[in-house]
């Protein structure tokens, strides 16, 4: 390159855009670091570990049962616990983004469909999943199914309606100028508007990510023989605070994980996303 040839523009905008990265990592960093140095100094001053345990009482209750089954009898380990959750997690939160999808499309490709669900999914919406625990236990036992079809319906109304919004937002511009091309409304749907709304799509699963975690957390307290959530009720029940931690720590890491993940997909479907 000749010393008047410009530089290529990713090459301008990747040095930034590395460094806005490397900040938000360490004040990031630097945030968690605090917040476990105040839950310190909190829990010395309190020097009760039932009432709070310290960040290193909790640290090694959560290594000790990492491998270690609580209740010792017929409890898991909090590796075997997180499995199950996670598992539950993953089919229901899946098969509620894949009905999500496709209601939240068609509603906005068919004005009928659009007319016949609307109101449903208005009422679904502000329901709590939790509300529906009891009777999906009824229906179906405290079995897997239940949980999974808790995580579905909680799932489902958010992911519609987040792909709905984002159809809904692509410029009217965008489609016409598919439409010229000679493209049919399906083309449209699945190649343009679809396309356009994936970020905003993305942004709704996150959501959504969080509500299945609450949903699945307060199903495995109420009626379940394993995982995260009856690992935490049983530990209450005993009083072993720093396993109740150890517990909410394995939630947060799953959570941040998982959120993690749809935070990348997003910056792969939207790389102005930093």
């Amino acid at each position: 390159m000749t010393a008047t040839q410009a530089p290529p523009a990713n090459a301008t905008t990747a040095a930034p855009r590395r460094r806005r990265s490397y900040r938000r990592l360490w004040t990031g960093a630097g945030a968690l670091a605090l917040a476990l140095l105040v839950w310190e100094i909190a829990a010395r001053i309190v020097g009760d570990t039932v009432t709070l345990p310290t960040v290193s009482e909790t640290a090694r209750t959560l290594a000790e049962y990492v491998t270690k089954p609580y209740p010792e009898v017929q409890g898991k380990t909090l590796l075997e616990d997180a499995l199950i959750s996670t598992g539950r997690i993953l089919a229901g939160f899946l098969l509620g983004t894949a009905a999500g999808l496709l209601l939240g499309a068609s509603m906005a490709g068919v004005r009928v469909i659009r007319e016949l669900a609307d109101p449903i999914i208005g009422i679904m919406r502000p329901l709590p999943p939790i509300a529906f625990i009891p009777l999906l236990v009824v229906w179906f036992g405290i079995g897997e199914t239940s949980k999974i079809a808790l995580i579905f319906f909680g799932v489902l109304p958010i992911v519609t309606v987040a792909t709905l919004g984002a159809l809904d937002a692509v410029p009217a511009d965008l489609l016409n100028a598919s439409r010229s091309l000679g493209a049919s409304p399906v083309h449209t749907m699945l190649h343009v508007r679809l396309r356009a709304a994936v970020p905003a799509v993305i942004t709704g699963t996150r959501i959504a990510m969080g509500g299945a975690w609450t949903a699945i957390i307060a199903a495995e307290m109420i009626a379940a023989t394993g995982g995260v959530g009856y690992l935490i009720l049983q530990a209450g029940n005993y009083l072993q605070t720093p396993l109740i931690f150890a517990g909410i720590t394995e939630i947060a890491v799953l959570g941040f994980a998982f959120d993690g993940l749809l935070r990348l997909l997003l910056r792969f479907a939207d790389p102005t996303v930093r």
